[in-house]
């Protein structure tokens, strides 16, 4: 028998604790520690034994004690044991129950399984029906979309239900349908985005010339800006529009012109992004790319018209045309800047080329009905303010100056018919007498706008006075300048082809000056008064002197900085040729006067007395010839007056000696020799009141020849030295002619004298010799 087991041993306490546990299960938790030990492994059925021992004994001793009430117990307990029978019975009445109960329940989950096939079946069938309601709601909701022209959002929905919702009704004849319709509803999503951009292409081009507007009056906001840097600084006056500096310069302003409040324009990009995605995603760029540039050219062809108005006062067709031409073209500028790869520069550029060289044929073809040079300069200011505008937007604008030239030579054509006939108006009108000054004022302005060197400072003179040239000069002059300015005022803004407009101005003005003003003066000196040709020769002289300061003023004011050399006018030396023929003219009238007035000499070559007054043609002739140099003449510079003087007096010279050298004149007696020193005497007189030496030489020949007759000592004539000394200006031939004719005359004179008293027959043969000795007879 196993030991007996200490009170304080740890099994045994742990075997207490297992007794005394509320729950089965807590022995174990009290078991685990004292199985841990080795040495108690064997004890541990005998330590139950023992607290088993010890309880039955214990519960012995409690019967023991309590023997009454245990038997009292034991009835109760056999009571209870017959009421448990009774109830058995009854339990086993309830099982009988029960499993009817149960055949009845597996009957109806019989039931409820086959109930639940069923409906599984059901509930595939309606998420196989939701599913493919789910594709049919998709595919409707594509087409709902595109109703609600949200294109995107209908091809995202599109490729959702191509990629996704038909995977789940694959097995579904619903899907292929749906599949195959896949093609044609990305087609009509095409459609209804190219529908959408030809709308949008139609309101840009609808918007294109109000965006040409925009963009015209924004180049001249900032052409003015620029002006007016140039005119406060300088430095900034070479550099022109869209130059680098001024683009500088105007980097603070702040202008975009397609979007602006101010201009309540704004163009928006977003239909031609969604159609160039919408035509990626389906793969059909390139075909979206070739489509819009076709729209692109025909609505090209569109903006341009069949034909152009040039003669409205504001320019409206063209100013319609080229603001469409510009709007388009910065859209186009647009489009590239706001896209990768969609437009090629050369396609644009070939519009642009393309709507440049429509607008220069139109506005070619009607440049024949402009016949005012300031409607053409007009035309020429909008079409430099489409240049000056499209080419911030880096367009080449070479093929334009084709045009500007072609407007320009049209403009100079213009401006030379008007002033041509402004020159022929104020050269017919011309009274041609000296113009008359009333005010220092007007005198100002005649000199302001002339060519004109007063002889006396404007302190010194007195109004009214006149000057030389009359009142042409000063509005030719006028017109002259009036030219010169219209001209440069199409070199402004953008004509950049200064050697052109320096040589059509040369060549304009030379062609108006030689024409229509010296030309004209030229035809009018065919007029028989010595005045107007006097004024005609002082206006040429002033003409040539204008011509002169011109060639200075086109020298300064040549733009070309490649010519080189100074500029030469026709117009001077035509002048100058102009002058000498005017002086001609006056001689000729001069001289027609004087042989007029010789002409009414009645010389008596046979007289036998002579007269002791100055002939009466002489007296007329010095008179003449005094009126007109102190009146007529009197304008006139003093080299040309003394000119006229000269060859004057020698026309007389030559035309009374002529009087002489007659054939019809055989004789001449020496009274006709002494009237005729009498008339040349005076006339050398006249001449010597004029103060000039070298007009009273003019008289020489005259002089010594009239000498020669009157002398009796006819030998002098006939050695060379002393000829030289007293006759040196007398022709050889003509002296012997005189003598011969004085010697005859003197032989008939004193024929005529023996008959009143003894004839003198000496004298007569000596002549008769002397003229034998120079073959004269």
């Amino acid at each position: 028998m196993p030991a007996a087991l200490d009170s304080s041993d740890d099994l045994w306490l742990s075997i207490k604790q297992i007794s005394q546990s509320t729950s089965d299960a807590d022995y174990i938790e009290q078991l685990v520690p004292v199985m841990k030990g080795a040495r108690y492994n064997s004890y541990l059925v005998d330590a139950f034994n023992e607290f088993k021992s010890e309880r039955e004994a214990e519960i012995e001793r409690m019967c023991n004690a309590n023997h009454q009430e245990f038997v009292t117990s034991v009835k109760s307990l056999l009571e209870v044991r017959e009421g448990t029978v009774d109830m058995t019975t009854h339990i086993l009445e309830l099982n009988k129950a029960i499993q009817e109960s149960i055949e009845n329940l597996a009957a109806q989950k019989k039931s409820l399984v086959d109930s639940r096939m069923v409906r599984q079946n059901i509930d595939e069938t309606n998420n196989a029906i939701n599913a493919c309601l789910d594709v049919l709601r998709l595919a409707n909701q594509v087409h709902d979309l595109l109703q609600k022209k949200n294109h995107y959002a209908a091809l995202r929905a599109l490729d959702e239900l191509k990629s996704i919702h038909l995977k789940e009704v694959s097995r579904y004849k619903i899907a292929e349908l749906i599949e195959k319709s896949i093609p044609a509803t990305q087609d009509m999503i095409g459609k209804a985005v190219m529908d959408d951009l030809n709308t949008w292409l139609f309101r840009i081009r609808e918007s294109a010339q109000f965006l040409g507007e925009v963009a015209f009056y924004y180049t001249d906001v900032r052409r003015s800006r620029n002006q007016a840097r140039a005119e406060a600084d300088d430095r900034f006056a070479k550099f022109k529009l869209n130059s680098a500096m001024e683009m500088v310069a105007d980097e603070t302003d702040e202008f975009d012109i397609l979007s602006n409040e101010e201009a309540e324009i704004n163009i928006e990009f977003t239909p031609l992004f969604e159609a160039m995605h919408i035509h990626e995603t389906l793969g059909k760029s390139d075909y979206f790319r070739t489509e819009y540039a076709s729209n692109r050219r025909r609505q090209k062809d569109l903006l341009i018209p069949q034909t152009l108005n040039l003669l409205d006062e504001e320019c409206g067709d063209l100013s319609s045309l080229l603001e469409s031409i510009a709007g388009f073209a910065i859209i186009e500028k647009a489009t590239m800047s706001k896209t990768d790869n969609f437009r090629q520069a050369v396609d644009v550029d070939e519009l642009w080329d393309s709507m440049c060289q429509s607008a220069i044929t139109l506005i070619t073809n009607s440049l024949p009905t402009v016949d005012n040079d300031e409607m053409l300069l007009k035309i020429k200011g909008r079409v430099a303010l489409f240049m000056l505008t499209i080419e911030r937007w880096g367009y080449s604008v070479s093929t334009m100056n084709s045009l500007l030239l072609t407007l320009f030579e049209k403009y100079s054509e213009l401006l030379k018919q008007r002033f041509s006939e402004d020159f022929s108006e104020i050269v017919s009108t011309d009274d041609y007498m000296p113009m008359p000054i009333n005010s220092v004022e007007e005198y100002d302005k005649v000199v302001t706008v002339s060519w004109y060197a007063p002889d006396q400072e404007r302190e010194e003179l007195t109004f009214p006075c006149v000057l030389p040239f009359s009142q042409m000069y000063p509005l030719c002059c006028i017109d002259i300048r009036n030219f010169l300015n219209q001209i440069y005022l199409f070199s402004d803004d953008y004509f950049q082809r200064s050697t052109i407009i320096d040589e059509t101005l040369r060549t304009s003005l030379d062609e108006l000056l030689c024409e229509r003003v010296c030309q004209s003066l030229v035809d009018r000196l065919s007029s028989q008064y010595p005045g107007q040709i006097v004024q005609i020769l002082t206006n040429l002289e002033h003409f040539e002197t204008a011509c002169a300061e011109l060639e200075g003023l086109l020298f300064q004011a040549r733009s070309s900085p490649a010519a080189t050399g100074p500029v030469m006018l026709q117009a001077t030396e035509q002048f100058k040729a102009a002058k000498k023929t005017a002086e001609n003219r006056i001689f000729e009238l001069v001289n027609s006067k004087i042989d007029d007035l010789i002409e009414t000499a009645e010389y008596d070559w046979m007289a036998t007395k002579p007269s002791t007054e100055p002939s009466p043609y002489m007296q007329e002739l010095t008179r003449y010839l005094s009126n007109i140099m102190n009146s007529v003449l009197l304008a006139l510079p003093n080299e040309i007056k003394e000119f006229i003087y000269f060859d004057a007096l020698s026309h007389a010279a030559t035309a009374i000696l002529d009087l002489t050298l007659d054939d019809s004149i055989r004789r001449i007696t020496p009274a006709a020799v002494a009237t005729l020193s009498a008339d040349t005497d005076f006339l050398s007189s006249f001449v010597e009141g004029l103060g000039s030496s070298i007009l009273k030489q003019n008289l020489d020949e005259l002089l010594q020849t009239v000498a020669l007759m009157g002398t009796e000592n006819t030998d002098e004539y006939f050695d060379v030295a002393q000829r030289n000394r007293k006759y040196g200006k007398v022709d050889n031939m003509k002296g012997a002619i005189l003598i011969e004719k004085v010697a005859e005359g003197a032989q008939v004179a004193n024929q005529l004298a023996s008959e009143k008293s003894p004839a003198k027959t000496g004298a007569s043969e000596r002549f008769a010799t002397l003229g034998s000795r120079f073959g004269i007879r």
